[in-house]
């Protein structure tokens, strides 16, 4: 699948922190020859992350529309053309803000299952990037082992619904395949 022939369904992009997600987000957007929406879950809670929202902005070109939504997210995307290239950036502070609004882990999946019905729909290329945490240390606080297992279980039904899966880790992509596959 390269940029020039893959024109619909959704591209699942994880790894860790600075592992060139929403680089590569960008890359292939910038790559399309159509409309680009760049969705933003983002929200500037603090100075660090207000720059780093800031930053991203920079980093997209200025013809891309912008839909910043940190929690409705199903509804923003279903209000993008069909066939539009859209970004959604990121699953992991969009489920953070909604841990953080005091909804229950059943809710958020159940977002979930409406988000990615929602982009599974769209006829148009979908890249969503999504971070990989629980692989190191283990949170000490019972809200972040919270976190930690339910973003485990929003990232499975994202890659479950996703043509493809990549796993970033220095900038570089590892094909992560379906294991149940191999159960025939």
């Amino acid at each position: 699948m390269t940029a020039a022939t893959w024109d619909s369904g959704i591209l699942l992009l994880v790894g860790g922190a600075r592992s060139g997600k929403s680089r590569l987000a960008v890359d292939l957007a910038v790559a399309a020859d159509r409309p680009v929406v760049y969705v933003a879950t983002a929200e500037a809670g603090d100075d660090e992350m207000a720059d780093r929202i800031d930053r991203h902005r920079a980093e997209r070109p200025a013809d891309w529309s912008t839909v910043e939504e940190p929690r409705v997210v199903a509804a923003a995307i279903a209000s993008i053309a069909p066939d539009d290239f859209v970004v959604v950036d990121c699953l992991t502070l969009w489920v953070a803000n909604l841990v953080l609004a005091g909804q229950s882990d059943a809710s958020v999946l159940e977002q979930t299952e409406d988000l990615v019905a929602t982009l599974a729909a769209r006829p148009g290329p979908t890249v969503v990037v999504t971070n990989v945490v629980g692989l190191g240390v283990h949170p000490e606080t019972d809200l972040g082992r919270r976190y930690r297992d339910v973003l485990g279980g929003v990232n499975r039904l994202a890659a479950a619904s996703a043509r493809r899966t990549l796993l970033l880790v220095a900038g570089r992509a590892v094909r992560l395949d379906d294991p149940r596959e191999l159960l025939g």
